[in-house]
């Protein structure tokens, strides 16, 4: 039993060793674990299952806008890989590859998927012949594996992945260009409504863009600790791929084009920003929507009125079943503080507790997970109450993780200012838009460029670059990050 206990405590905390905290809450609260191979995880039930509801909404959302569901193999011919430089060169250090069957060496390597768009783009190529073809929109959700870095970390730097991968082909630029907002849309309404992620949307660098693109966009993520994490991901590949691949149409007239392409992402890596975000020191907190259990009952009594409780407690939980995720935790073997300890350590919601003093006023006591806060409700107006509370908790969540980033993104114009606030929030200064400018300001503070925000652009007028001192002509968002 004591073994037992010991699972669902953390010994770090998250303001003074969140590495080792996150680590902790991940697996002590049986969220994800690891697995036999290195980098590798396991996703365990409330892990999958949020994974598994960002999925189907996404998926649905994807579904109105036109965007249809492919697959296409999990194995790359070497030869696809290669057929685009910067393509293959920024993914070749990453590859897993195949080289045999059984005892039998294969005529060509196969590199186990980093990304799809070589075998996508094969078949694009025999499928694109006129503008009447155009546009393509599909996706497939999928495993990625990606296995060169020293260091993985569950969730946010795993060699493998899940994902979806949005794929496009358009007649013209501009089609390509407009599908953008679209779809950053839709990760924005998923980060928001599921997640409770605020983020900042802005364009990749081009040191930072997808090795292939032609400029890519992200939205940013800042953790608690003050450094940066990346978030969904669009990309606009221009006709880079449509060269390589051959994917050309005869259009209106008759004249024959290359397509013009993008390429979009969210990932798993999304449920690390989440436990980052919203978790504390008893465990995970999480969203509503993406808790497995949203509330669990716990009863209380002693032998005298055990029946008596825990009749009331089946008759609770049957009632509200029907409405949300519950469970009733009557195990006999465990005390109810010891069950307040394991369920506040996998982040559920709300947790009910029922003793023979709730039986007799014909009420529960609603404990809410994101504050602690206690109250008495009656069971007629239960359902109604749990409705609000569940949205109010991730109300409360998504603002609390929204004042965070507001208070820690600093507007500076002076590089002294930005060496000392890096590594504690976003600092937004001027910069001249030099990649010899952005390669020294990181070789000198550990901060990267993560985006050009979109929303504060116009501010670069007038002002000088953050290092060099000439003209700027963006406003960067420099950070530290994962």
């Amino acid at each position: 039993m004591e073994a037992e206990q010991k699972k669902f405590l953390l010994t770090a905390k998250k303001s003074e060793n969140i590495t080792e905290w996150y680590t902790q809450v991940i697996v002590n609260s049986e969220f994800v674990d690891y697995s036999a191979v290195s980098g590798m995880m396991v996703y365990r039930p409330d892990s999958y299952f949020a994974w598994d509801t960002i999925k189907e909404a996404t998926d649905r959302m994807f579904k109105e806008v036109g965007v249809q569901d492919v697959y296409f193999p999990l194995f790359i011919p070497e030869r696809f890989l290669t057929k685009e430089s910067e393509h293959v060169k920024g993914f070749s250090p990453e590859v897993a590859w195949i080289t045999h069957a059984g005892q039998s060496e294969l005529s060509e390597r196969l590199a186990v998927r980093p990304t799809s768009e070589t075998i996508m783009y094969d078949s694009f190529s025999r499928w694109v012949r006129s503008w009447r073809d155009l546009p393509i929109k599909f996706n497939i959700w999928a495993s990625v594996v990606r296995w060169e870095f020293k260091h993985p970390t569950p969730l946010l730097r795993s060699r493998e992945f899940l994902w979806n991968e949005g794929h496009s082909a358009y007649a013209s630029l501009e089609e390509a260009e407009a599908e953008r907002k679209v779809i950053l849309d839709i990760y924005e309404k998923i980060l928001k409504d599921y997640l409770a992620l605020p983020g900042v949307r802005g364009r990749k660098t081009d040191s930072e863009k997808f090795a292939g693109a032609i400029a890519s966009y992200s939205i940013e993520h800042l953790m608690p600790d003050g450094w940066v994490l990346q978030g969904p991901d669009h990309h606009s590949d221009g006709q880079n791929f449509a060269k390589a691949f051959d994917i050309k149409f005869l259009d209106k007239d008759g004249a024959k084009k290359y397509v013009f392409q993008n390429t979009y992402a969210i990932s798993t890596r999304e449920l690390g920003a989440m436990v980052l975000t919203h978790g504390d020191d008893k465990g995970l907190v999480l969203p509503p929507k993406l808790a497995r259990i949203q509330i669990v009952l716990v009863p209380i009594y002693n032998d005298v009125k055990k029946e008596e409780v825990l009749r009331y407690s089946r008759s609770v939980n049957e009632s509200l079943n029907k409405s949300f995720r519950t469970y009733l935790d009557d195990r006999d073997e465990y005390s109810p503080g010891w069950k307040y300890n394991e369920w506040e350590m996998k982040g559920v919601p709300v947790r009910l507790e029922i003793g023979q003093r709730e039986v007799d006023s014909v009420s529960v006591t609603a404990v809410r997970r994101d504050t602690g806060k206690k109250e008495t409700v009656k069971l007629d107006q239960l359902g109604k109450f749990i409705t609000s509370l569940l949205e109010d908790i991730h109300t409360n969540l998504y603002m609390k993780a929204l004042k965070f980033l507001e208070s820690h993104t600093y507007s500076v114009s002076s590089y002294d200012d930005l060496k000392k606030l890096v590594g504690s929030g976003i600092v937004q200064s001027p910069w001249c838009g030099s990649d010899k400018c952005e390669a020294k300001v990181k070789e000198e503070t550990g901060a990267k460029i993560t985006n050009l925000p979109s929303d504060v652009q116009d501010k670069a007028v007038g002002q000088k670059c953050i290092y060099c001192g000439e003209e700027a002509k963006f406003i960067a968002n420099f950070a530290k990050s994962y």
